[in-house]
């Protein structure tokens, strides 16, 4: 079985939920509202000439040396499609060929059914994915080309990047939402911790003292984690099947099979209305188009 890894699934089907409800902010364009409450995050144009964030990400994902890319959309992926392409397969986009897998919302419910479930479905419409490696990330974070690299370039095939919770440029307040991981001392996931309280954290601590937090940027052997995204069970508080949940089934399972790749470095997001001007301002800074 191949290790190589050439195939990136980003996960952009979500409800953008929390952008929809977060307050408007004082430096933000009417289109900028307009967008921040209508369309998708990756979407929102934050580069210049209106470029949205997708288009960075993609730009990275290039770089790094990626050849496939997969966006795992809602139904409705006009918008997507107007921008990247409007064939299901295959759409050759700067240099990349890229393709569509539709979450589709059971009608039991409203909202996707969460990571785990768009991935299985995207695994199921793309069934050769299901013998090859793959990275999947989040569409509303600007992960970097060296970052991506990594996950092409370890020969382990399940992988992901643990962040230095230090190095994030986020707010406390936001940074204590973020997951912490527990890790073996070869190195290897033990486990995700949701939303620690601020007493417990330092017991999470590894031996260089730092805390480590992931930000859904995962390499995956399709072979040996389908079967446990196909069963992953689901949270009993957010009523929806995550993938950190059938990573950590499958890490039970297979301990000392999931390698951590420490990173210290800044991840722009885009969660709430608050972000688009600060994503604008490391865009102008940081990259030239």
């Amino acid at each position: 079985m191949s290790s190589m890894n050439n195939n990136l699934l980003v996960l952009a089907a979500g409800a953008s939920s929390r952008m929809r409800r977060s307050n408007t902010v004082a430096d933000l364009s009417e289109e900028d509202i307009e967008a921040a409450n209508t369309t998708s995050k990756a979407l929102i144009a934050v580069g210049s000439q209106g470029r949205p964030l997708m288009d960075f990400l993609l730009l990275n994902a290039k770089k790094a040396g990626y050849d496939n890319i997969y966006l795992i959309v809602a139904e409705d992926a006009t918008n997507f499609k107007e921008h990247y392409g409007s064939k299901t397969r295959n759409n050759s986009y700067q240099g990349l060929q890229l393709s569509y897998a539709i979450q589709y919302i059971p009608s039991t419910r409203e909202k996707p059914f969460g990571t785990a479930d768009a991935l299985t479905q995207a695994l199921e419409q793309y069934p050769h994915l299901q013998k090859e490696t793959f990275t999947v990330c989040n569409c509303d974070n600007l992960y970097s080309e060296n970052a991506l690299r990594a996950l092409i370039e370890l020969p382990h095939q399940n992988a992901f990047i643990a962040y230095d919770r230090a190095g994030l440029k986020f707010s406390m307040d936001r940074i204590s939402q973020f997951a912490l991981v527990v890790l073996d001392d070869l190195g290897h996931l033990i486990d995700i911790v949701e939303k620690p309280t601020e007493k417990v954290v330092e017991s999470y601590m590894d031996k260089q003292g730092k805390l480590r937090v992931s930000m859904n940027i995962f390499k995956l052997d399709g072979a040996s984690l389908f079967p446990f995204l196909k069963k992953c069970p689901v949270h009993p508080e957010r009523n929806e099947k995550e993938l950190p949940t059938a990573i950590l089934n499958y890490c039970n399972t297979h301990p000392g099979n999931f390698k951590a790749i420490l990173f210290n470095e800044h991840v722009p997001d885009l969660t709430s209305k608050e972000d688009i001007p600060k994503l604008k301002a490391y865009l102008r800074k940081n990259y030239q188009n």
